[in-house]
């Protein structure tokens, strides 16, 4: 489900594009450090930006490293390592531990399943240490999994699950000055996130007859459907960036608002780009 809170390149100065690789890196290298190699398979996007935006906020300072990476071997890679970081890591691996073993249950993917015993161990220290959020995600996976059984039609309440349990993720210190406004961004942008893959997902769900509640919607109008999607995608990401103006934040600012005004929507203009080839070729 996740990957789609990316930068816009084009529009970020050379500054940006390299603040942001460091920070990327610094993920990386974080992962490898608590995982080890096998750890660095499940970076992403989402969690980069969220390094990001708690290290501006915090203003925490960052320890900077370089050092050589496996996937460019030129020269050696800069990276941005701070508390952010290390926190950024292990959601990162909750995550990935959930969603291979949600994949396990739904595909039967005996390669997912060896991925979850790969991380067992890892998986375990994590929820020891972050038992709120960890409890989140497990309280998500257990009524999204009911949702879709019970192939729930209401967008708001099932894209509203991502967003509860994200904000949980984003409120990263409890009884903080911040986590009011934390809580808010990461529940907006969880809702985007599962409208965006619904919404990228739906042709795919509709051949498989698989659930997606954006199916329903698209039957009942389907001139409008697209129109539709991205004035809710447009409503979500309206009020995360309502959120994000309210934080005190002076650092990284151009990145952050490169991701949240242009970065999140490379996908789907992406999907326009595919949906009006096809229908050229279907004219």
């Amino acid at each position: 489900m996740f990957g789609y809170i990316n930068i816009n390149k084009e529009q970020l100065s050379e500054k940006g594009k390299s603040e942001y690789q460091a920070f990327y890196c610094g993920l990386c290298r974080m992962l490898k450090e608590k995982c080890g190699i096998k750890g660095q398979m499940l970076i992403n996007y989402d969690m980069t930006f969220l390094v990001i935006l708690l290290s501006g906020l915090y203003e925490l300072k960052n320890e900077e490293c370089d050092f050589v990476c496996p996937v460019h071997p030129g020269k050696k890679q800069h990276g941005f390592l701070n508390e952010a970081t290390e926190y950024a890591a292990e959601m990162n691996v909750l995550f990935a531990y959930q969603n291979f073993e949600d994949d396990w249950k739904d595909d039967r993917s005996y390669t997912k399943k060896m991925l979850t015993k790969i991380f067992d161990k890892d998986y375990a220290r994590i929820r020891k240490r972050y038992p709120r959020q960890a409890a989140a995600v497990d309280s998500y996976m257990s009524k999204l999994e009911m949702c879709e059984k019970h192939k729930e039609k209401n967008l708001d309440v099932i894209a509203g699950l991502t967003g509860e349990m994200l904000a949980e993720i984003f409120a990263w210190k409890k009884d903080d000055i911040w986590e009011e406004e934390l809580r808010c961004f990461g529940f907006y942008l969880g809702k985007f996130i599962y409208l965006m893959d619904a919404y990228e997902d739906v042709e795919q769900d509709k051949k498989k007859k698989q659930y997606n509640p954006l199916i329903e919607l698209q039957k009942e109008n389907e001139t409008d459907f697209d129109m539709f999607c991205q004035l809710m995608l447009t409503s979500m990401v309206s009020e995360c960036s309502k959120c994000f103006e309210k934080l005190p934040i002076i650092e990284y600012v151009e990145i952050l608002r490169n991701t949240l005004y242009s970065g999140v929507w490379t996908k789907y203009e992406y999907l326009q780009i595919k949906k009006n080839k096809r229908r050229k070729r279907n004219a």
